[in-house]
């Protein structure tokens, strides 16, 4: 039996990660007005090119378990028969969130979804905003040397990865550590922020990121994981530490 909501929120995930933030909210009796996930094959069109193109989500796991479970409202948005984001905004209002959660999701979440909870939409970045914004920040930040790094709640806008910061939670990258330590080290730590942040949404503050400080960096594709054997001996560690097992099961972050 579901216990009352301390907050009133809807979740949107999609993947591994967001199952066990999910679980992890659960476990502390924050429970979602209703879940919003993505089938593992869903379509998406791409800005680039315009294309609808159906994906497959290598990083899958099924939350409709979880919503009958402890029957939380279940919705999937795929993409499928012309719809878009926009097309669940009054299946969205009826629910009357005061936040909309975000972690591991593949669509954008247009501003008239993210402006119906008072609070906004949040997300998680694994990054100390504004560095590494964009993609694949834990592997940039090994790649480049980095020795701590951490995670960041901050409430969505229409930039890329450049809304008002809720908190931060900071980590360190040790010498041995490889991208599965490093992952594993921000999944604790966003663990740990949520459960701060909504025992504590009477004193949360939304502080602006200053635009020109944002650090954007590309996403990472296989044909990036090449060695450079004309590197130093530390840079082909950290190239090598970065993207080792499982990496290619941490795409979504």
């Amino acid at each position: 039996m579901m216990l009352k909501n301390k907050v009133k929120y809807l979740f949107f995930g999609a993947t591994k990660y967001s199952k066990e933030l999910l679980l992890h909210l659960i476990s502390h009796d924050f429970f979602p007005e209703a879940i919003f996930a993505i089938p593992e094959k869903f379509l998406i069109k791409y800005r680039k090119d315009g294309i609808v193109r159906r994906m497959q989500n290598y990083n899958y796991a099924n939350l409709k378990k979880i919503a009958q479970s402890y029957s939380i409202p279940y919705f999937e948005v795929d993409g499928s028969e012309g719809k878009k984001m926009g097309d669940y905004l009054e299946t969205i209002k009826s629910f009357s969130p005061d936040l909309i959660l975000v972690l591991g999701w593949y669509y954008l979440v247009p501003k008239k979804i993210r402006e119906v909870a008072p609070l906004g939409a949040w997300g998680i970045h694994a990054s100390l905003l504004p560095k590494y914004a964009g993609g694949a920040p834990l592997v940039w930040a090994i790649i480049n040397g980095e020795k701590e790094t951490g995670v960041t709640l901050f409430r969505f806008d229409d930039s890329v990865d450049g809304g008002d910061i809720i908190k931060q939670k900071k980590f360190p990258i040790l010498f041995e550590d490889t991208i599965k330590d490093v992952y594993e080290k921000a999944i604790n730590a966003s663990k740990e922020i949520l459960i701060e942040v909504f025992a504590n949404l009477d004193r949360i503050t939304f502080t602006p990121q200053e635009k020109s400080k944002i650090e954007i960096w590309p996403q990472r594709f296989p044909e990036n994981g090449e060695i450079d054997w004309n590197k130093g001996v530390i840079e082909v560690y950290n190239f090598i530490r970065a993207q080792t097992k499982p990496y290619q099961e941490l795409l979504h972050f």
